[in-house]
């Protein structure tokens, strides 16, 4: 009995670890989104701009300080002064020289500052707030190329997959033909030259089968490395070519949704946040500071007796007001200007490139699925043709060339029918980038 139960939990355990290895394409997405290492550096740079703008906003708030010194004059410094500073009856020119102060002195100053007005912290403020934006940006484009991969290679898995079941249910087919025909051979009925070619028939779809076989194997692999999937555990695929077919896929839409676009819109406006910076340089800045300090002087090692720390506390105002730079601000200011043309060009430019893309992968979308419509009903006829082949063969109406042509013209249609199913995929997933529809809305 008890065999009985730690056999059913390893079962259980077994399919709840099959389960888990099983994937349709949403859960290879959102696999890919939590585990692939490209991705989770897109967070880290993230929360690497949130910092710097956390960074940036402190330059601004109040800093507090405290510091503290202690001296210890091993020889005490010499002061000269004219004699008749101490005895007015001194010959002129005499000096008298002492040594001043205590061999030991300490202090303990705590300072408070502020910054009241500085136009570049403004400006600076709001370009790293908006260049959070621009990072999240970034990473989308990191995640969507992540996607992307892992969409494309769950199709090729999944058509890969489909071919061999194909190629199975020829090398099955081909088997069984090959069995009824041997009562034939056997009887005189049919030459060893048809058989022969049968077997060669057999041959070929045991070759095409094991090609197939490891195709899948590779597209598999490609779709752990895609993923951040172990490359060590097993990985199966749920949907087929006509599930992933009947997913919705967008066919019109903007190439201002483009992320690549939307980032290069945010470059511009980082680009105007440099101008106003370099402008507001020439504007005075203002700073306010608070400083209270306490100082002892001994001549023993007693700081901590009750004696005496003398206290002193000042505040003030610092401006700074730039008046003449040799024309440098004005150069760099319009330096950013330059900058920002340059991107407002880059961005015109983007929006042709990817309205021609849009063009082109809308036309090769279309052709795609002409392509694909024709040769799905050209594999249709061809499957049919080798049925009546091979039906007119078993009962002694047909010869086995005749069944191998027909056999090799249905392994063509299928070949040229997964062409242009890979093709019709890589047309939806093309332009599903080019209008951001690939990573998934919040």
């Amino acid at each position: 009995m008890n065999k009985l139960i730690i056999l059913g939990a390893f079962t259980v355990l077994a399919t709840i670890g099959w389960a888990q290895n099983s994937f349709s394409l949403v859960d290879a997405k959102i696999y890919a989104l939590e585990n692939h290492l490209s991705v989770k550096n897109a967070e880290n740079d993230n929360e690497f701009a949130h910092q710097r703008y956390i960074e940036i906003r402190g330059m601004g708030l109040p800093k507090l300080d405290f510091n503290g010194t202690f001296n210890n004059f091993i020889n005490l410094p010499i002061q000269v002064v004219d004699a008749s500073f101490i005895n007015p009856n001194a010959q002129p020119g005499e000096t008298i020289e002492f040594r001043a102060g205590t061999t030991y002195s300490a202090s303990g100053t705590f300072q408070a500052s502020q910054l009241v007005f500085n136009g570049s912290y403004i400006v600076g403020l709001k370009a790293a707030d908006y260049l959070t934006r621009f990072q999240a940006n970034a990473s989308n484009i990191t995640k969507e190329d992540v996607l992307f991969n892992v969409i494309q290679a769950y199709q090729l898995a999944s058509v890969a997959k489909e071919n061999i079941h194909f190629v199975d249910s020829m090398v099955i087919i081909t088997e069984q033909l090959i069995a009824k025909q041997q009562n034939y051979l056997d009887l005189g009925l049919m030459k060893q030259e048809d058989m022969d070619q049968l077997n060669y028939a057999l041959l070929t779809a045991r070759n095409s089968k094991l090609a197939a076989e490891v195709q899948y194997k590779n597209a598999l692999n490609l779709l752990k490395y895609t993923m951040g999937f172990p490359m060590n555990e097993n990985l199966e695929i749920t949907e087929n070519p006509d599930q992933l077919m009947a997913q919705a896929s967008i066919a019109i839409g903007s190439v201002r949704n483009n992320l690549t676009y939307a980032l290069l819109e945010k470059q511009v406006v980082l680009s105007g946040f440099n101008i106003q910076n370099n402008r507001f340089k020439s504007l005075p800045s203002l700073n306010a500071f608070f400083q209270h300090s306490y100082n002892a002087f001994r001549n023993e090692f007693n700081f901590f007796a009750d004696k005496k720390w003398y206290p002193q506390t000042v505040w003030g105002l610092q401006l700074n007001v730039p008046v003449f730079s040799g024309l440098s601000r004005r150069a760099v200011t319009a330096q950013s200007r330059i900058q920002l043309m340059n991107d407002e060009n880059k961005l015109a430019q983007m929006e042709r490139t990817l309205q021609f893309q849009a063009t082109q992968a809308i036309n090769n979308l279309e052709a795609a699925q002409n392509r694909n419509e024709l040769q799905k009903a050209n594999i249709v006829l061809a499957q049919s043709l080798y049925e009546k082949a091979v039906a007119r063969k078993e009962v002694g109406q047909g010869n086995s060339v005749f069944v191998t042509q027909q056999y090799n013209q249905l392994i063509l249609a299928q070949a040229q029918y997964t062409g242009t199913l890979i093709d019709l995929f890589q047309a939806k997933l093309t332009l599903d980038k080019i209008y951001n529809s690939i990573l998934p809305t919040e």
